[in-house]
């Protein structure tokens, strides 16, 4: 049996079509209740029983979890129908979008990687004395406390370590911090009166599992409020004080930390020959879990907290999104935009949302206009991540528009660069953000925007990121025959090459990350294939030369998947062998340089062999006097009759 959907018209509030959302979400629908929640229980109750369910009520989760355990049976599945689709001004058919947000919830998720992480309560506290101390008094019988006075203030109590100094640096997360400290005291429980401390001293390290900071000031690491098992009070704030104290002896046990995102360390254009080049990821991080680590970066998955920021944009798909990963979420477009068009929808418009957008949903939908019948809305974990290549993507399923909901936590810095980008390859007509905190002005807004047409035929784009722009920027631009101009620092684009002045050294094929410069090892030339840049600069800041100029574009055509030549000349044939080597006028310019100038190459012979190949020069310089591969003479062996004819002389 498969999954059934129990349907609610919420007391009558809403028009529910069970035998439409079921034809097209393919779900099996139960009839329409009117009080699943209080009155209909029974039926609920019923229902659960026969098997997996999904409940289309986002309100009364609690109430049908909390039956769940007492029939002793596996929680049922929930899709809010009624917050998002049925409470509606819009005098439209919410119908498509109902069975679209079925089909979606329907849909298997795919389950993301974590690591265990243990917290033994080894507690730092770090503060003045007046309010460290009484802090470490309560949490001393749940907890291992420490505490780092920072002020004058003397203990009376034993209870918990107290340790005078100063941070030098703080690193880590939940489970495993680690302190450096300097003018370190300790304290000397021993005699009478007050305790007495020993001699300061610096380097003294330690390492705990959660840390409380009470200074009041500069926080120790990066984005505080992201670091778990960092807690941050003011401390004249008795009621965040107080609040602390109840969070830290939460964080004792063991916890399942989400592998957020992927490092391909072969793919990453950070750096080569300690040449620095693309440094996105380590430019956005807010957490400062990403550090360089020679020529490819390294990001720490403890400090990591899953914003998605350094995913979007990475250029070369070293950085990945498993949380869940960019195919799941295309699947989720999918489903949606699919099933709406084949419920009698036409032109679906895609909000994209948090925790946050649901409240600000739900609250417009209870007390407002509530959303319009064709904005479909689709929540993620977190929306900073949402990048480029989602929003192409999102229009090629389908969407005539696609809007990003901001939260007042979000972090924005990716999602404008990779707006701008994204429309400078669709078009700013179908992509936006809503930087709205009131549910009533998002309301009105969605309502007042003028809905494009969607794509006419819908694609389904796949594989990496890169590969998902390009195939919905194709589907979105069928007629383009030259190349889209990209704003700066964009991942597509083309190397210009000046020809006067490059020399055909290749110092940028041979450091060039993604391979997208390539030489011909039969004749001096430098090919490009633009499918394959990133943009990094890396061949730009390595050319003596200042030859190279990058060229932020994207183009479609089948051109940017072959090689071009970007610049080719003569070789120079050796003149003892004849064997191809080099370029010619390099070899020639070295010649009018150096030819009877030079103290190494005075004469015409020691001349000649700049126009050698490498194995005629070699064999020229073994046959000069002044070999300089030249050694002592080889001893003569001796041999039986050597010997004989010494015993015979004596």
């Amino acid at each position: 049996m498969g999954t059934k959907l129990l349907l609610c018209d919420c007391a009558g509030t809403q028009d529910v079509d069970a035998e439409k959302i079921a034809c097209a979400s393919g779900s099996a629908c139960s009839r329409v209740h009117t009080a699943l929640c209080t009155r209909e229980l029974d039926a609920a109750t019923s229902l659960m029983q026969d098997g997996d369910t999904v409940i289309a009520c986002g309100q009364e989760q609690d109430v049908f979890r909390t039956l769940a355990d007492e029939l002793n049976i596996e929680s049922p599945g929930f899709v809010d129908l009624r917050d998002r689709a049925g409470w509606s001004e819009q005098g439209q058919d919410a119908t498509p979008k109902m069975a679209a947000l079925t089909a979606e919830a329907l849909l298997p998720q795919p389950v993301s990687s974590s690591v265990d992480v243990i917290s033994e309560g080894t507690c730092f506290i770090i503060g003045p004395g007046a309010v460290a101390f009484e802090l470490a008094g309560r949490l001393s019988g749940a907890l291992a406390v420490t505490v780092l006075v920072t002020d004058e203030a003397e203990p009376l109590s034993r209870a918990f370590d107290v340790i005078r100094g100063q941070v030098q640096s703080l690193s880590g997360a939940l489970g495993g911090f680690s302190l450096k400290l300097k003018a370190l005291q300790q304290l000397e429980p021993g005699g009478r009166g007050a305790f007495g401390w020993s001699e300061p001293r610096d380097g003294a390290q330690s390492a705990c599992d959660i840390v409380v900071d009470l200074t009041g000031g500069t926080s120790f690491v990066q984005a505080p409020a992201k670091r778990e098992g960092y807690l941050r009070a003011d401390p004249k704030d008795v009621v965040a004080v107080e609040r602390l104290a109840f969070e830290a002896v939460q964080l004792v046990g063991t916890f399942e930390k989400p592998l957020y995102v992927r490092l391909e360390e072969t793919l990453c254009a950070h750096s080569r020959a300690e040449q620095v080049a693309c440094s996105n990821c380590l430019d956005i991080c807010p957490t400062g879990a990403i550090i360089p680590a020679g020529e490819h970066v390294s990001i720490d998955p403890m400090i990591c907290a899953g914003c998605g920021e350094c995913a979007a944009v990475c250029p070369s798909t070293a950085i990945t999104y498993e949380d869940p990963p960019v195919s799941a979420l295309l699947s989720r477009m999918h489903i949606l935009a699919r099933t709406y068009r084949r419920a009698g929808g036409q032109a679906p418009r895609l909000l994209v949302h948090d925790s946050h957008g649901v409240e600000m949903i739900r609250l417009s939908a209870r007390f407002g206009r509530g959303l319009p019948a064709d904005v479909i809305p689709l929540e993620l974990s977190v929306i900073s991540g949402f990048g480029h290549a989602e929003m192409l993507a999102a229009l090629a399923h389908g969407f005539a528009r696609v809007d990003v909901l901001l939260a007042p936590t979000t972090e924005r810095d990716a999602l404008d660069r990779e707006l701008h980008l994204a429309q400078a390859i669709a078009g700013p007509e179908g992509i936006g953000l809503i930087d709205e905190a009131d549910p009533d002005a998002m309301a009105d807004l969605l309502y007042a925007q003028q809905v494009p047409a969607p794509l006419a035929d819908p694609v389904l784009p796949l594989g990496n990121r890169r590969q998902i722009a390009r195939l919905s920027a194709q589907a979105l631009n069928p007629q383009t025959e030259t190349p889209l101009p990209l704003p700066e620092n964009a991942p597509y684009g083309a190397v210009a090459v000046n020809t006067d002045a490059c020399t055909l050294c290749l110092s940028c094929v041979s450091l060039c990350p993604s391979g997208a410069l390539v030489d011909n090892p039969d004749k001096p030339q430098l090919n490009f294939q633009q499918d394959a840049c990133l943009q990094c600069g890396l061949c730009k800041g390595i050319c003596p030369e200042n030859a190279i100029t990058l060229v932020p574009q994207l183009d479609l055509s089948d051109a940017a998947l072959s090689q071009q030549v970007l610049n080719e000349e003569e070789p120079f044939a050796c003149v003892e062998c004849g064997a191809l080597f080099g370029v010619k006028s390099t070899v020639e310019r070295i010649m009018e340089k150096l030819s009877g100038t030079h103290p190494m190459f005075a004469t015409s012979d020691k001349a000649r062999m700049i126009q050698m190949c490498d194995n005629c020069r070699v064999n020229a310089q073994f046959q000069q006097q002044d070999n300089p591969f030249q050694s002592k003479p080889r001893p003569k062996v001796v041999t039986t009759d050597d010997y004989f004819s010494q015993r015979k002389d004596h």
